[in-house]
């Protein structure tokens, strides 16, 4: 991968010999391989075992994970958002995990449309939940720093599944949670 680095950086015209380029094929290595580190887990092994028999059946809602991703197009940065919801169905996971299954799917080239669906099905595939819900938020420097130059876009992307799906109340009900009813501690 240095090798390549140090051709793109001929190719735009770069001497990958200057003083401040030196290391730059090797930092960057290890950083794409850092950026991509998704396609080395999966959701079962960032979640550990972390699922418990719990009679709750109420929604869970984690908002505001954090994540960052490469877009698959341009190979540069998105980043935002991920809230996630689920009503357990005699299983839950361990919150922190929910925030890791964003994190394994956020860490390899994408488009947050299927980021958002991929997030959905480990939840499902976690703890078979009454339902699922996803809304993943994020800005494109694809949009703002090529293109069509635009700051202020953000992209929403949602998918739901079960209860989340086939019951707008409960659907609604998320929704609510994210638009601000509930405030955090």
């Amino acid at each position: 991968m240095s090798s390549a680095c140090r051709t793109i950086l001929e190719c735009i015209g770069e001497d990958p010999n200057r003083e401040g380029l030196l290391e730059t094929p090797n930092r960057w290595a290890k950083s794409l391989l850092f950026m991509c580190h998704g396609y080395q887990q999966t959701s079962e092994d960032v979640v550990n075992g972390a699922v418990f028999s719990e009679n709750h059946d109420e929604m869970v809602v984690v908002r505001n994970i954090d994540i960052h991703s490469l877009c698959e197009h341009h190979m540069v940065p998105f980043t935002g958002r991920v809230h996630i919801g689920y009503i357990p169905n005699g299983q839950v996971v361990g919150l922190s995990k929910l925030a890791r299954i964003a994190e394994v799917y956020a860490r390899r080239l994408q488009v947050q449309e299927r980021l958002t669906r991929q997030i959905a099905d480990a939840v499902v595939e976690t703890v078979q939940p009454l339902g699922v819900a996803v809304v993943v938020e994020c800005t494109h420097l694809c949009m703002i720093m090529r293109g069509v130059q635009k700051t202020s876009a953000v992209t929403t992307t949602s998918s739901v599944r079960g209860i989340f799906k086939s019951n707008p109340k409960t659907r609604a009900e998320f929704f609510a949670i994210l638009n601000g009813s509930a405030r955090p501690c």
